[in-house]
């Protein structure tokens, strides 16, 4: 059943369409967490920083599928609030033919550069292999990760932000049963927690695609979806293609992180992932709200109801506001059982590092969310020049942060790298947001009078 967001008290409806997709993003946390703990608990220290070294890279990737499907949801979501079915079925077309070519194209460039990737990142060699094959395999699963979005994305624009969680759910409960499966018994090492989730990415998306063609007619993949029209498809790459490179390109920033954090050493590289995966908790909480604001704006900008979407994206900032300073309080107050979750007897060096980490970035929570919820407006209303241009601040705040930076205050300077990115990326998008939204509503006060 698909919803209607132009209507309603605009707190309610957001905060109705967001628990889903919390909920959906924290069993993809889950995903990652019973790999990294499974992995951790049976296979020890190296084995997780195998994993862990990959995390970055794999970000990476998702970030910019994600990206590239979002863009693809908010003209979907535009059409649906113009009501324009032919508009409609035009954005699934067009989102569905583009997908397959972005599968395609991913799977063999990603695979052809692991090697080179792996190098660059500074890799130690006695984790090199490992870390090696996990992520092959995870490159040769971009497929699923490719659906499961774009289905996720398609649903959310119509409003539909319950069915992606359901099937999510699933998933992940399977992801578990595969990683003790092909670890523990079959002993496949890491390799065994990268099939399992794919397998589990692969069943979420196969399940995804399923429901939508039985329950909406305008997500149905017919024939017809390869007769598509070449100005919606441009239209679609015009807005998902920078939405998906500015994704990639702030995780650009966290590579230079990660390879900063790998050429200290191993130790290093496990209370940085032990951190960083519980860290995830308040990015992936905070992105679901951002995801419920891109559908929100989306709609009410197709129907061209601007001072809605302006009290909207302020009650959202409002809200998560909150949630960000619950979510800090917990992480700080339990960092004692951060890395003893993931490792059995860890080290007190593997311990300071992921506590300087969590020390570091939580106190800068209320920034992430506030660049989350108005660089998603301003997406949303059909401006990706000024989101692409905060990603290029973030990149080089990063970059500066983790590689020269660091070369003087050490690690502590290269877990500030983010929060750093953080600020510098939002005090260029408030101005623009603001421009944004007063010349919109003196536009419809002029149309007005």
């Amino acid at each position: 059943m698909t919803a209607n967001l132009t209507t309603g008290t605009p707190w309610k409806v957001i905060a109705q369409f967001s628990l889903p997709v919390i909920g959906g993003n924290l069993f993809q946390l889950f995903y990652t967490l019973a790999d990294t703990i499974i992995v951790g608990k049976t296979l020890g220290a190296e084995a997780l920083a195998a994993v862990g070294a990959t995390a970055t890279i794999v970000y990476f990737e998702l970030c910019f599928i994600q990206g590239f499907t979002g863009g693809f949801g908010i003209l979907l979501g535009q059409a649906f609030g113009e009501k324009s079915e032919r508009k409609m079925r035009d954005s699934v077309a067009a989102s569905t033919v583009l997908s397959i070519l972005c599968t395609l194209l991913l799977t063999a460039v990603l695979c052809a550069l692991v090697h080179p990737i792996l190098k660059w990142m500074n890799t130690p060699q006695d984790i090199y292999q490992r870390t090696y094959d996990y992520l092959f395999i995870i490159f040769l699963g971009s497929g699923a990760t490719v659906f499961y979005n774009l289905i996720s994305n398609l649903l959310r624009a119509l409003g539909d932000s319950r069915t992606p969680l359901y099937f999510l759910i699933i998933s992940s409960l399977l992801n578990v049963v595969l990683d003790i499966l092909f670890i523990v018994p079959l002993q496949m090492d890491v390799a065994g927690a990268a099939w399992a989730t794919v397998l589990a990415q692969l069943i979420s998306a196969v399940l995804c695609i399923w429901y939508a063609g039985r329950k909406f007619e305008v997500l149905r993949i017919t024939r017809e979806v390869f007769r598509f029209r070449k100005d919606a498809v441009i239209r679609h790459i015009r807005i998902g293609f920078p939405m998906g490179f500015q994704m990639s390109v702030m995780c650009i920033g966290q590579l230079a992180m990660q390879a900063a954090v790998n050429h200290i050493g191993t130790a290093a590289i496990a209370g940085y992932t032990a951190a960083s995966k519980v860290d995830q908790l308040a990015v992936l909480v905070d992105n679901a709200v951002g995801i419920a604001v891109a559908n929100y704006v989306a709609q009410n900008f197709g129907a061209q109801k601007w001072k809605r979407i302006r009290t909207g994206v302020t009650s959202c900032f409002l809200m998560l506001s909150g949630l960000n300073i619950v979510m800090g309080a917990v992480l700080l107050l339990g960092k004692s059982f951060v890395v003893p979750m993931f490792v059995n007897n860890p080290t007190a060096e593997i311990i300071s590092y992921s506590d300087q980490y969590l020390w570091v970035i939580v106190p800068f929570y209320l920034f992430l969310g506030a660049l989350l919820v108005y660089r998603t407006a301003i997406q949303s209303m059909g401006n990706t020049w000024a989101p692409f241009v905060a990603c290029i601040i973030e990149l080089i705040a990063r970059v500066a942060c983790a590689s020269v930076v660091a070369s003087y205050l050490g690690y502590k300077a290269i877990c500030f790298a983010t929060p750093f990115a953080w600020m510098t990326a939002l005090a260029w998008l408030l101005p623009v947001y603001f421009g944004i939204e007063q010349r919109k509503m003196l536009k419809k006060e002029t149309v007005q009078s």
